[in-house]
């Protein structure tokens, strides 16, 4: 199990640096939102049954993995590069990142501040120091921010298929 997380991770490190040539990779259209709703993106989301971060991480507690569920809260960061993951804000102040299945979703860079409804799987797993460094990089932190990070990061994280945004 930890072999096809790790795996996972890498293949998200890898597919997220890479950069075309031109800056049409940035999703501001919502290029993949459906044609019904602009702020869907992915597979339908409903808010209906949504939990809140708070009650994620209270189900979360002796899980390592919890599949079909649906979440809402804030968005605190968004992958300035191509929207390719996003933070939320956990009521702890602390943030749980959220990637996209099979790297086929981006969110618009601008979203941060809005609220979000995600569909997929919660899973608590480590983040490789690499993996966090090109996170930070596509936040857009200072090369001492980057060089500050020494340790893996255990914390929930999250694969979406589907996003509302609100």
């Amino acid at each position: 199990m930890r072999i096809y997380i790790l795996l996972l991770v890498f293949s998200l490190f890898f597919s997220c640096s890479q950069q075309s040539g031109n800056d049409t990779t940035a999703t501001t259209e919502n290029e993949n939102s459906t044609e019904e709703n602009p702020n869907i993106h992915g597979i339908e989301v409903s808010e209906t049954a949504a939990i809140s971060l708070a009650d994620l991480s209270e189900k979360m507690a002796d899980k390592e993995k919890l599949e079909n569920i649906t979440v809402k809260a804030k968005v605190t960061e968004v992958c300035q590069v191509k929207g390719c993951w996003m933070n939320l804000e956990k009521p702890d102040g602390s943030k749980m990142k959220v990637t996209f299945k099979d790297y086929a979703l981006f969110m618009p860079t601008d979203i941060v501040g809005k609220e979000v409804v995600i569909h997929g799987y919660a899973a608590n797993e480590a983040t490789p120091v690499d993996q966090l460094k090109h996170y930070a990089e596509d936040a857009g932190k200072t090369n001492e921010e980057i060089e500050a990070i020494t340790e893996p990061e255990l914390a929930l994280a999250f694969e979406a298929d589907g996003v509302l945004i609100k």
